[in-house]
């Protein structure tokens, strides 16, 4: 298990690129289906039933809004907390023989650890279930990961990026975040990052200080230090 100790080194006197700090469900795995399946059988067993416009909301989480927009549009008798932990449990069943990994997610972890380039997991998922999803994306791969259930604000809220950049002694603004959602990509803006958008359900934008590619194939660590030239400033 990574610690402190062993994280790798941060150049902090680098004016480029610092950090890659990695979203997991949609960005690196093919997990959002899963979590869909989860909550649309969950709340047919109770006589609803979800569209689109709800996966709308739902994609990229955090569980809190997942909840509670499930909970407003259903009305089922249950309490946050219960559902929430339903649709955990439900969503562990559906990925306990492994995931489907993102085009091009193995080759990009890869390339960032024989580049050298410190790298942390970010997600908005609780422990549990990114203990299990690394058992598949490798859990060497990263310095560490940083779990929506350890943070008392997760994302859209820029805490778990900053927390992330802090605990590898990077600059925010020399870090580059990867993400597959419309809250993931806010997230990471809001922690002043730089922001790479491969959108998975929903379609992401361009905008400035974000690039948007079509798959994680068309990322590589050369397009990952260019976007944090020597010359950057915050963004």
């Amino acid at each position: 298990m990574t610690t402190l100790a062993t994280l790798p080194a941060v150049d902090r006197e680098s004016t480029g690129l610092q950090a890659v700090l990695l979203d997991m469900d949609g960005t690196l795995v093919e997990t959002e289906d899963f979590w869909w399946e989860a909550e649309c059988g969950l709340l047919a067993e109770f006589g609803h039933r979800l569209d689109d416009a709800d996966r709308a909301v739902v994609v990229g989480g955090p569980m809190s809004r997942v909840v509670a927009h499930l909970l407003a549009v259903s009305g089922i008798p249950l309490t946050a907390e219960q559902l929430g932990t339903m649709i955990n449990d439900r969503f562990v069943e559906l990925i306990s023989h492994g995931v489907p990994v993102r085009p091009g997610a193995l080759e990009l972890l890869a390339e960032l650890a024989a580049e050298g380039v410190p790298t942390a997991l970010v997600s908005a998922s609780h422990r549990r279930i990114i203990d299990l999803v690394l058992k598949t994306l490798g859990e060497h791969h990263f310095a560490f990961s940083v779990a929506g259930d350890e943070v008392e604000r997760t994302k859209p809220y820029p805490d778990p990026y900053l927390l992330a950049a802090a605990r590898l002694g990077a600059d925010p603004t020399r870090c580059v975040v990867v993400e597959d959602a419309p809250t993931g990509v806010r997230s990471g803006e809001a922690a002043g990052c730089r922001v790479v958008a491969v959108p998975s359900v929903t379609p992401i934008d361009e905008a400035p200080g974000r690039t948007v590619l079509r798959s994680l194939e068309e990322l590589d660590v050369s397009l990952l230090r260019r976007l944090v030239p020597l010359s950057a400033g915050p963004v």
